[in-house]
């Protein structure tokens, strides 16, 4: 961690230090999101560059916070851990985000689109219950994006399993979803639904998956906070 600290007895301060530096909080919520492999906490954090990631898992991995674990299953594969005192971090992490959600203007939060960490997060929370018992493919076009960042394919295995593509899988599409990257974001923050928004959307394919959206659909886990500010 940096040599320059608040220099105060206090165990806020202290913890500050620790804690309180660039992308640290939100390098954090990707463990508690349950992310352990270096690429995966990269496509959590896709701003953040990988030097810079390196260096803030070695941080916390000095501070007690983070171990390097060997995946017995994979040769020279290791994966990151929370350790205790890391897993005493999640309400923490919880507390700070459901504070963001109900006090951070909307309009603020929306400034900042992203659809790479959107995707992730929306796959990551997907809910495969209300889907098919086979695998099901929905792929979504954003169409205000560039070609190269418009097209989005979500697999959903029988088992629940649930993979996110930039290319095309290859496999049969069993919905098409078109709209904006602002929209979907406010849908994932729980600013708004699919219901209230269904005229800035465009289903192809299944009518039964479209309407089900909003209860396969996967949002943040900040999203049952209600927001106090617009």
């Amino acid at each position: 961690m940096t040599n320059h600290g608040y220099k105060q007895f206090c165990p806020l301060a202290m913890a500050a230090e620790v804690l309180c530096t660039r992308w640290t909080m939100v390098l954090l919520r990707e463990f508690v999101a349950g992310s352990t492999r270096f690429n995966d906490l990269r496509r959590g954090v896709p701003k953040m560059s990988p030097t810079l990631l390196s260096q803030r898992l070695k941080d916390l991995e000095q501070a007690g916070i983070v171990e390097r674990k060997p995946v017995a299953s994979e040769r020279g594969v290791l994966e990151y851990h929370l350790t205790p005192a890391g897993q005493d971090l999640r309400e923490v992490i919880m507390a700070m985000g459901m504070w963001g959600q109900k006090w951070i203007e909307s309009s603020l939060s929306l400034k900042n689109l992203d659809p790479s960490l959107l995707m992730w997060d929306m796959r990551r929370n997907l809910n495969p219950d209300p889907l098919p018992k086979r695998r099901t493919v929905i792929q979504f076009l954003y169409h205000d994006l560039p070609s190269t960042k418009r097209d989005w394919w979500v697999v959903v295995e029988p088992d629940g399993e649930v993979d996110l593509c930039w290319a095309d899988p290859g496999f049969e599409v069993d919905l098409y979803v078109t709209t904006d990257l602002g929209t979907m974001t406010a849908i994932w923050m729980g600013v708004t639904d699919v219901e209230a928004e269904r005229d800035k959307f465009e289903f192809n394919g299944s009518r039964e998956i479209a309407a089900r959206m909003q209860s396969w659909l996967g949002l943040s886990p900040f999203a049952v906070q209600k927001k106090l500010v617009g």
